[in-house]
């Protein structure tokens, strides 16, 4: 068995240890830090991703592999840093102004990682001043917006506005999602996408850097 099957393996385990091992003896027999990036640890977290869209596994066992691929993306960067390999791109995420609730925006980040795109991670009670800043002072292409509470889905819609308003709209993707969200209110609002799941705004997001 390969190396990178056995990362690959080991890292849907949720076994953070032998992932680190692995990835140090896959750069230690010459693999570049890319193909162990794009070929063991991406790819195990996209099998994640679609085993918890088909409820195969749940949220406690998403965390755990997600864990496992940072502690193999750590050992992996200074190796990154040398190969001069980027992030697929950049999203900000946050959970709307009025919602204190995390885990399902902090669920939305480590798939969003997991594929590769770096988060900007604002918080929670976040309003559209906030994310405008952060748009103007990144190279952002994708705003992903959580909202957990019925009473607070309207924020979505303020923090487009406010794209609106400063002229940056038009620069980026706006995601929205949350337990009370539904397409049909992503669509009244102007989001660009609404996805029922973590993995699926993953593969979404990943959609717009292509």
């Amino acid at each position: 068995m390969s190396t990178l099957v056995q990362i690959n393996e080991m890292l849907q385990k949720g076994r953070a240890k032998n992932v680190e091992e692995l990835v140090r003896q896959a750069l230690a027999d010459g693999l570049s830090a890319k193909e162990i990036l794009n070929d063991a640890l991406i790819a195990a977290m996209m099998e994640v991703g679609s085993k918890f869209k088909e409820n195969k596994i749940y949220v406690p066992e998403v965390l755990i592999a997600a864990r496992a691929m940072n502690a193999g993306v750590a050992v992996l960067k200074p190796a990154l840093t040398k190969e001069g390999v980027q992030p697929v791109g950049k999203a900000i995420i946050c959970t709307v102004k009025g919602d204190l609730h995390d885990i399902g925006k902090n669920l939305v980040k480590m798939m969003l990682e997991g594929v590769g795109i770096e988060c900007i991670d604002l918080g929670v009670d976040v309003g559209g001043d906030k994310v405008v800043e952060a748009v103007r002072e990144s190279d952002a292409k994708v705003v992903c917006l959580s909202a957990l509470l019925t009473t607070t889905m309207t924020a979505q819609k303020d923090i487009i506005e406010d794209l609106k308003a400063a002229g940056l709209r038009d620069s980026v993707k706006v995601m929205v999602g949350g337990a009370p969200v539904t397409q049909s209110f992503a669509d009244s609002i102007g989001a660009d996408a609404y996805t029922v799941d973590a993995a699926s705004a993953a593969e979404v997001a990943l959609s717009y850097f292509r």
